[in-house]
């Protein structure tokens, strides 16, 4: 259906009723086109009480419109102003405000009174309010002389201002003769009757010049009053003859200057009334005197103050109240309390109300025939009295109309007619003032008209509302009805709100709602219609943020904002600070989506707002900046409660730079014995600002503090005074005592010194007391000063001392020291280890047992016992060579250990001695032991060279270490064929003086892999590997050449090609999985058949092991070799790590064990023996496809 707008009727949606109501009252009150007939309408007038400057010309204020344009006359004092008569008054043209010109001649005075303003034209007459108008009043202060006040000390004391009545009052306030406020307190204060009130005076009271000063602000003068003199004394400065010529009664008041409870100078008594009119402000106040001063709380009874009204002025001496309602009326109690006791006062408010509206009456514009009413409803306390006036007459003595009924506030129109129109008032009054309101009736026979403007156009943001206006006349009202679209699609109530003014609201407009609308008004005289169109816009959105941020001081920050909005539209983007303006300051920067700031300071904290403005709609987006920083040092600096070996220190905290102290580190200094240098003294948490100190006795104490937050810690504070403390025994001895003697015969006593600070005194000395342990000795005691040292001389060689070291002062001794055992000095060993005996385990390894010598032969702390051993000889060599002595040592008290490391097949001789604190003693009886044979290491070198078309010629060198006899040489090899497969091991045996070998009926263009070993009788050695390959049969490859030339023809072309990329292909992947430490093919297949004359074994079980392209990787290189194979194995022997000794190749532990390996590492060997395989790497892959 169509949707229409009846009159008085409006669609009202759940959740918009303020809305929609308040559009209602708005055009409630229809505005007659200018165009048409209608009746006079006030639009301005000078204010009810309307207060003049009687310096300027007076300006009373009356506008009013209306057709045909109204007249105006006016009324003084309740009769006619007939302005004409008076030179000094005139009408302003087109317009019913007066102008009376007092500047050039006349009073203001003259022209006071109550003045009416009434617009008439032949629809009816309007009248304005009752203006009173009163020349302001600035009166000075009557002369009157002052005599000076004197009161004692503690006394209350009231200096009365009683300014002049003036108009409108003025402002009060108390200043000095240099125009300095008065400062005021608790104690001190000024009451609302403009009064200065002490609640007690001290002697700084005094002063001869408290004026007080009112301002009118209306003519902006100040007068004052004379000044005030008060003198402030207390009993004891009065001499004798004042005391003999004054009483009690000729000083200010009665009341002692003792200390007293409370009780109020204003307001009076226990009880008080207050009246305030609704709306204003209530103000309450209370003022005590007392001593000491009094607090002053306030509450109401059976009730509580209300929230967000309620404020506290002149040091809650004054209670206020805004905006108040019959609701606050009740009891309100003041309180004053002081340390003597407390009084209160109850001030019973009555809230009384001038008129209000309710409902003030309404233009009613109506066609003949039709009916209507004016209501006016209005409230206050007491009930308002409601009369109507008919154009400015009351309506009791108006003409009658029958077409009008008064039916109380009310009043009914039926069959109107022309003669109908009119204006009519109504006044609502009681004693504390009135309301008056126009309201016309005009009746009109119009068609309907439009005056919103064609073709409007309107632009709203996505699902916001949208309100398309359709502002209409006419009469009788006419009904209104929307389409949309050029074919006139009804809309619908569901989805749209229609006004009662004809505006169409679209509560979330989306973008489907884009287009054009038509509004068509209809009454019985007629139609109109208007199009207005509308768009909508996607709405401007910060789709990046700026984010909270703290930074130090002195860095940089940014904000980013990056906008996103409808194209149509032109954002402008602003920042702000704290909702102003970003500082002048070039430190900030702005940017296309960052403002920047640069060193910052700690002003620049606060709230960063970025604003993005379009004509349609704004976004912002806010972030706080917090500037932080280390924190400012502390500052004041007190000691208290000193004390022999405590002291309060106190401090106030400095600035927290934004970030909360966490604790305060205290420092020391001794002046007396550590001048300059600073120690730590405590830590308090960041909440404490005092600090319980322990000291030491006869210091001379400084102190000073940090603070330390998140960021940092501060400066130092400024040192506090100096504190000496007294002199005390010493609290403590020295520490590490010892007693060890440097020679056979003395004992070294040792300790470390007492300083300064822990000396308690002056004359710091040691008490250094010993016996022997083991006698009936007494202690023998020396007092020595400033060493650390003192040396027993004559001692028997390593005797056990019990020996003490106590400190002493000139005040006394420190508490009995403790007792520590020292030795007199060491001499060397007497006696040699006996019954040395040697153990051979394997070819490199002997373990050596000898038996403890005698503990008093050792003559000092047993530090254990050393082998010293060499090689003599070696068994495959007829002369002897001298070798460096090797030495290990066992420590503790140890029989027996291992020597690791002994080359096979050699002869060695040791020796072992006992060792303590002086020295190593005499040396054992030499023991021979000799070690059998090992295995060889590998071939020092392998060379192949003379390659032919089937033979290879090996030369080699014998291996550096045989470590035996070399009984023969094993050559195994085995061909490698283009798919990087194994052939057959072919194995050989060479005697052991060969050192050249020549392999024949070897394959023609062959690769090679030989493996080359020596054997002693002990085994086979580690290997040495090489790889060769046979020289290319020429008479084949020149046969190949004479026959018919392939490589010319097409299909062998595109064969090579494809072969050349499946080895490129190839080659990519072996790359690959060399790098990822993967096999190669040839590994593949060996783990696949398994084969135990390929399969290479492991160094340590003899199982077969994996072939890895790590262990070969240069095979066309000089043959590859690892160390001499010296490895002392596992089952070889059952001994123990801890009986290895120190040694160049060994570690032991504090018990002679020994730390570490002593084993070395194989080189994989084939499957024969201990050999193995090696797989060919990548550039060998290439090779056999050559």
């Amino acid at each position: 259906m169509q949707l229409k707008i009846m009159p008085k009727k409006k669609r009202l949606s759940t959740g918009r009723v303020p809305l929609i109501l308040l559009l209602c009252q708005v055009i409630s009150a229809l505005e007659v086109p200018l165009d048409l007939v209608q009746p006079p309408t006030i639009t301005q007038q000078s204010p009810k009480d309307y207060i003049i400057d009687p310096r300027e010309n007076i300006v009373i204020q009356c506008e009013a419109k209306g057709k045909p344009p109204p007249s105006f006359s006016w009324t003084r004092n309740g009769t006619h102003f007939d302005i004409d008569k008076d030179p000094l008054v005139t009408m302003k043209p087109g317009s019913g405000t007066l102008v009376i010109n007092i500047m050039s001649e006349g009073k203001a005075e003259t022209y006071e009174g109550v003045y009416q303003c009434t617009a008439r034209n032949e629809r009816g007459a309007a009248v304005s309010n009752n203006i009173v108008v009163r020349p302001s009043r600035s009166p000075l202060w009557t002369k009157e002389k002052l005599e000076p006040i004197i009161l004692r000390n503690g006394q209350s004391l009231v200096l009365p201002c009683r300014p002049p009545v003036g108009l409108p009052p003025p402002i009060i306030f108390w200043m000095d003769n240099s125009f300095q406020r008065l400062p005021q307190s608790e104690r001190v204060s000024q009451g609302l009757n403009g009064d200065l009130y002490f609640s007690n005076v001290l002697p700084e009271d005094t002063r001869e010049d408290y004026i007080c000063y009112a301002r009118f602000n209306h003519t902006q003068t100040i007068q004052q009053k004379q000044p005030i003199s008060v003198k402030v004394i207390s009993v004891d400065e009065l001499n004798d003859t004042i005391a003999a010529n004054l009483s009690d009664t000729e000083f200010y008041g009665a009341k002692s200057s003792r200390e007293r409870p409370p009780t109020f100078l204003t307001p009076e008594g226990n009880a008080s009334n207050k009246e305030e009119l609704r709306g204003n402000v209530l103000s309450l106040e209370c003022i005590a005197e007392g001593l000491p001063t009094p607090i002053i709380y306030w509450i109401k009874e059976d009730g509580t103050l209300p929230m967000n009204r309620t404020f506290y002025k002149n040091f809650k001496k004054t209670l206020q109240i805004t905006h108040v309602s019959e609701a606050d009326s009740g009891n309100y109690q003041c309180i004053a309390k002081n340390s003597l006791g407390a009084i209160h006062h109850t001030i019973s408010v009555t809230v009384k109300a001038a008129p209000y509206w309710i409902m003030a009456p309404q233009n009613l514009v109506l066609s003949p025939g039709e009916d209507g009413s004016l209501i006016c409803r209005a409230n206050g306390n007491p009930k308002p009295r409601i009369s109507w006036l008919t154009n400015g007459v009351p309506i009791e003595i108006a003409p009658d109309d029958p077409s009008r009924k008064i039916d109380g506030d009310t009043i009914i129109f039926s069959n109107v007619q022309e003669r109908s129109s009119a204006v009519y008032q109504c006044n609502a009054s009681n004693e504390y003032g009135y309301l008056l309101a126009n309201a016309f009736v005009n009746v009109l026979a119009e068609p309907p008209r439009i005056l919103t403007s064609a073709n409007t156009l309107y632009q709203v943001i996505a699902n916001r509302p949208a309100l398309l206006e359709c502002a209409f006349f006419g009469s009788p009202l006419p009904t209104i009805e929307w389409f949309k679209g050029a074919k006139g699609s009804a809309l619908h109530e569901d989805i749209y709100v229609l006004h009662e003014n004809g505006t169409l609201e679209i509560p979330v407009a989306q973008k489907d709602s884009t287009g054009t609308y038509t509004c068509v008004a209809r009454n019985k005289l007629g139609m109109a219609k208007n199009e207005v169109h509308l768009e909508i816009k996607d709405p401007t959105r910060i789709i990046k943020q700026p984010e909270y941020a703290v930074v130090q001081r002195g860095s940089t920050v940014s904000f980013e904002c990056k906008v996103k909005h409808d194209h149509t539209l032109i954002p402008t983007v602003m920042w702000l600070k704290d909702n102003g303006e970003l500082p002048n300051d070039e430190r900030f920067t702005i940017d296309k989506d960052h403002l920047v700031v640069a060193d910052v300071i700690d002003d620049d904290g606060g709230t960063y707002t970025c604003v993005a403005n379009t004509t349609l709609d704004n976004v912002s987006a806010s972030a706080v900046l917090s500037v932080v920083d280390a924190p400012n040092p502390p500052f004041d600096l007190e000691l208290t409660n000193q004390l022999d070996k405590s002291v309060q220190l106190s401090w106030t905290p400095g600035d927290d730079n934004n970030s909360p102290i966490t604790k305060f580190i205290i420092e020391y200094e001794d002046a007396m014995h550590e001048a300059g240098l600073w120690h730590h003294q405590t830590e308090v948490p960041g909440t404490q600002t005092t600090a319980q100190l322990k000291l030491s006795p006869y210091v001379n104490y400084s102190f000073r503090v940090m603070a330390v937050n998140g960021i940092g810690s501060s400066l130092p504070s400024e040192a506090s005074e100096q504190y000496f403390t007294k002199a005390a025994e010493p609290d403590k001895n020295p520490t590490a005592v010892e007693g060890l003697g440097s020679e056979p015969d003395n004992l070294v006593i040792t300790w470390k010194p007492l300083n300064g600070f822990d000396s308690n005194g002056p004359g710091l000395q040691y008490k250094v007391s010993w016996r022997q342990k083991d006698g009936d000795d007494e202690w023998t005691s020396v007092v020595v000063a400033n060493v650390s040292k003192y040396i027993v001389s004559g001692t028997p060689t390593f005797v056990p001392y019990l020996i003490k070291v106590q400190a002493l002062n000139d005040v006394g001794f420190a508490p009995e020291p403790a007792v520590v055992m020292g030795h007199s000095g060491e001499d060397l060993p007497m006696v040699a280890p006996g019954n040395v005996r040697v153990n051979v385990v394997n070819s490199t390894l002997a373990e050596v047992h000898w038996d403890p010598v005698p503990l008093k032969s050792i003559r000092g702390h047993l530090q254990g016992y050393r082998i010293y051993y060499w090689k003599a000889q070696s068994s495959s060599k007829r002369h002897r060579r001298h070798v460096e002595k090797k030495i290990l040592t066992f420590q503790g008290s140890k029989t027996h250990g291992m020597l690791p490391g002994l080359e096979p097949f050699s002869h060695y001789t040791l020796n072992v001695r006992v060792v303590n604190g002086k020295g190593e003693g005499p040396a054992s009886l030499d023991r021979v032991f000799h070690t059998p044979e090992g295995v060889p290491s590998a071939p020092s070198s392998l060379k192949i060279s003379n390659p032919t078309l089937d033979s290879l010629t090996l030369e080699w060198d014998p291996p550096s270490h045989p470590n035996g006899i070399l009984t023969e040489y094993t050559l195994k090899y085995q061909p490698i064929n283009s798919t990087h497969e194994l052939g057959p091991l072919v194995d050989l045996k060479i005697p052991a003086n060969k050192t050249r070998w020549t392999l024949k009926n070897l394959n023609v263009s062959t690769r090679y892999k030989f493996y080359f070993y020596a054997q002693t009788a002990a085994g086979s050695g580690s290997q040495i590997t090489e790889e060769a390959v046979t020289n290319v049969d020429e008479g084949k490859m020149a046969m190949a050449s004479r026959q018919v030339d392939i490589a010319t023809q097409g299909w062998f072309i595109g064969l090579m090609c494809a072969v050349a990329l499946l080895i490129l292909i190839l080659l990519i992947v072996c790359f690959i999985r060399r790098n990822k430490g993967g096999k190669y093919p040839v590994k593949e297949k060996e783990d696949a058949h398994a084969d135990p004359e390929i399969q290479p074994m492991k160094e340590d079980d003899g199982t077969f092991g994996e072939y890895s392209d790590a262990e070969d990787h240069k095979p066309l290189k000089k043959g590859s070799r690892t160390p001499s194979d010296r490895t002392v194995k596992k089952e070889d022997s059952d001994d123990s790590l801890v009986d290895y000794g120190e040694g160049v190749n060994g570690q032991f532990n504090e018990d002679g064990s020994f730390i570490g390996q002593y084993s070395g590492k194989k080189e994989k060997e084939p499957a024969e023996g201990n050999e193995s395989s090696e797989a060919p790497s990548p550039v060998n892959a290439m090779n056999s496809f050559v």
